[in-house]
């Protein structure tokens, strides 16, 4: 019996049993996966890891009364003895009738596996020693390229894949599967008392589609030496350069006010803009399930409801919330996808290069350590790592920097959007431009 069948036909047994107990509504989860780990330091494996998990969730409505528990036994008699206790915490609820399953209409697939693209079959010929070939070849890499004051380096490759299936007793039932990799590099490096680090890190859903071993070594030690000399510039408003592989950070600051439950909760900043300009004209964003091996691509969304694209934003007006079943109907509305997949921002013509040509002082933001930010209001304070750019160039690495303002009073600000899209994500935006960010430093 293949993998599949194993995890369907567990599945609808929990299902039945479920319901055998006094269940009106069930879904049920079932995943299995493995993942493996192996970083490299000073020419020899540092640490290596394998972990194999399975899980399996079961949600259920009892006399509208909702419950939804996880357990990783799987054994018949603990799942038994699992499923009876589901079914008699449910009667200690309070009644919750919005938590029925969704219409069986809604309910399927929006696309293929095959036109997902998600398991990539090199998963299954990998070896350890294809591995650590791989993190050896991204260490020397680092060596080869290091300058005098390099203290250590790191390298570091993982994999891993994993299937599942949901089957619901409105009648749905579906599987999926995917691969992942992932490779990266750390470098340290010695100035003065101080210890300069960084890394660069790749995700893709195909090996194929990875960068070599020496595009990593020379994105980390690029991104090490930024961190050279670095000190706070003094504290301005200054056009705002935020790089594309650290757009996501900014964007979920936009996100979270857009979920159903910040709405019905009464905690968004974006309740009642449907249809308004919350950005400029240049920013348009697409929120695509189906793109062949994208990191955030699905063929139906938590609650089982066919995966389409849809426009978020569209030159800058709200045309979309994220809102799964439960909140839909508890806001009396039509679900719009349960949360987010991949965030496609439609870029612009010009490279960060190009853009910054143009600007006399800016600030280059190329990551962000800590930090908050409340979808009640929209404020956001992050600290900032970044580089100060004069008509382009360099003068000055940036820390002991905060970066602060309103989601709702940037983002029409945001100038441009750069051509350079970063793929590695479920986030695929280029560099943003912002005019009149409100940097503290010295």
């Amino acid at each position: 019996m293949s993998v599949r069948d194993e995890l369907l036909t567990l599945a609808n047994d929990v299902m039945k049993r479920a319901r055998e107990l006094g269940a009106d509504e069930v879904s049920v989860a079932v995943s299995r996966g493995s993942h493996v780990t192996i970083q490299r330091r000073d020419r020899k494996v540092e640490r290596a890891t394998e972990a194999i998990n399975q899980g399996l969730v079961v949600s259920l409505l009892a006399n509208e009364r909702f419950t939804s528990n996880s357990t990783s036994d799987l054994r018949p008699e603990a799942l038994d003895d699992f499923l009876r206790r589901c079914v008699e915490s449910a009667s200690f609820l309070e009644p919750d009738p919005y938590r029925a399953l969704p219409d069986a209409e809604l309910c399927g697939r929006g696309v293929s596996e095959e036109q997902l693209d998600q398991d990539d079959p090199a998963w299954r010929e990998r070896t350890d020693g294809d591995r650590n070939a791989q993190a050896e070849a991204i260490e020397e890499a680092v060596l080869a390229s290091a300058r005098e004051d390099q203290v250590s380096c790191a390298s570091y490759v993982a994999d891993g894949r994993g299937e599942a299936v949901k089957v619901m007793s409105n009648g749905f039932s579906d599987h999926t599967a995917g691969a992942w990799f992932s490779a990266g590099a750390e470098v340290t490096l010695s100035e003065g008392d101080k210890r300069p680090e960084a890394a660069a890190y790749y995700a893709a859903r195909h090996l194929s589609d990875m960068p070599s071993a020496e595009r990593i070594a020379s994105d980390a030690q690029e991104r090490v030496r930024q961190r050279l000399a670095s000190r706070p510039a003094p504290s301005a408003t200054y056009p705002m350069f935020l790089e594309n592989r650290a757009v996501g950070r900014l964007l979920g600051v936009m996100a979270a006010p857009l979920s159903g439950s910040a709405l019905h909760q009464g905690r968004s900043c974006m309740a009642d803009k449907l249809g308004e300009a919350i950005a400029s004209t240049a920013l348009t964003i697409v929120d695509d399930p189906t793109i062949p091996r994208g990191l955030g691509s699905r063929p139906w969304d938590g609650d089982a409801l066919v995966a389409r694209p849809r426009v978020m934003v569209k030159e800058g007006v709200l045309e979309s919330y994220n809102i799964g079943v439960y909140y839909a109907r508890k806001l009396g509305v039509e679900p719009k996808g349960s949360g987010r997949s991949n965030w496609i921002v439609e870029p612009g013509t010009r490279t960060l290069q190009q853009m910054a040509a143009d600007i006399d002082k800016a600030v280059l933001v190329t990551g962000f350590i800590g930090g908050n930010s409340n979808p009640s209001t929209g404020d956001f304070s992050f600290g900032i790592r970044g580089l100060l750019l004069e008509r382009g160039e360099v003068v000055q690495s940036l820390s002991e920097m905060n970066v602060s303002g309103n989601i709702l009073s940037l983002m029409p600000r945001l100038r441009e959007v750069g051509s350079d899209v970063w793929s590695w994500s479920a986030t695929r935006c280029g560099t943003l431009l912002f005019d009149d960010v409100q940097f503290s430093g010295t």
